[in-house]
C-alpha cells in the first residue's frame, strides 16, 4: 500500500526544485535525491516526471475544486447559486496559483516554470470542473430554470473564459477589464439560457 508521507515528500521535492530550476532541467534522479529516497521508489509512486508534476498541480488546487464538484449533488440548491459557488472556486483556485507564481517568478527558470504550470493549471481546472458544471446546468434544464440545448458546451465555454480572465499571467489584464469580461459573460449566459436580465448578477 502506498505511503502517503513518501508520496507527499516526492511532490514537496519537485516543488522545491522548481524554485531554482526549470522543469526541463530537473531529472527523476534530482527529485529522488531531494526527497532522500531511491530512484526506484519514485517510480513505485509515479511512472514519470510528468506524472509527478501533474500530481503536484492537483494537490495545490484540489481543495477549491473538490468543493465545486460536491455542489453537483446539492440538488435542493438553485443551479444559479451553485454556479456562483463554482465561479468563486475558480477565483480561489486562480488566486492560489497567482500567489505562488508571484513569489517564484524572478528568474528565467521560474518564468519558464510559470508558463508550463499555467498551462497545466488551466487544463486541470477546466477538465475537473466541466463535468460538475455540466451536471448542474442539466439539472437546471430539467427543472425548467435554464433553457439551453448544449449543457457540456456551455460549461466548457464558461470555464475557459473564467480560467483565462482570472489569470493575468496568461493574458495581461487589469482587474477592471477582467470584471467587465465576466460581466459580459454573465449577460451572455442570461440571454443564452433565457433567464431574466439581472438574474445572474450575483455571479460576478
Amino acid at each position: 500500500m502506498p505511503d502517503t508521507k513518501k508520496y507527499n515528500r516526492i511532490l514537496d521535492a519537485l516543488q522545491n526544485l522548481l524554485e531554482d530550476s526549470s522543469i526541463q532541467n530537473i531529472s527523476v534522479s534530482d527529485i529522488a535525491k531531494k526527497a532522500e529516497m531511491g530512484k526506484g521508489s519514485i517510480y513505485y509512486y509515479f511512472p514519470s516526471k510528468e506524472a509527478i508534476l501533474d500530481a503536484l498541480i492537483e494537490r495545490n488546487y484540489e481543495e477549491p475544486l473538490q468543493t465545486a464538484k460536491n455542489l453537483a449533488a446539492l440538488t435542493e440548491v438553485s443551479p444559479f447559486t451553485r454556479m456562483a459557488m463554482i465561479f468563486q472556486a475558480c477565483r480561489s483556485s486562480s488566486a492560489a496559483f497567482l500567489s505562488h507564481n508571484r513569489d517564484n517568478s524572478d528568474t528565467i527558470a521560474n518564468a519558464q516554470n510559470s508558463a508550463l504550470l499555467q498551462q497545466k493549471y488551466m487544463n486541470h481546472l477546466i477538465s475537473e470542473l466541466k463535468p460538475a458544471l455540466t451536471e448542474i446546468i442539466k439539472q437546471g434544464i430539467a427543472s425548467g430554470e435554464i433553457h439551453f440545448d448544449y449543457p457540456a458546451a456551455l460549461a466548457e465555454i464558461v470555464l475557459i473564459v473564467l480560467a483565462v480572465k482570472l489569470n493575468s499571467t496568461f493574458l495581461s489584464s487589469t482587474t477592471e477589464n477582467s470584471e467587465n469580461t465576466i460581466q459580459g459573460l454573465v449577460s451572455l449566459l442570461e440571454k443564452g439560457t433565457d433567464v431574466p436580465q439581472g438574474t445572474l448578477n450575483y455571479l460576478v
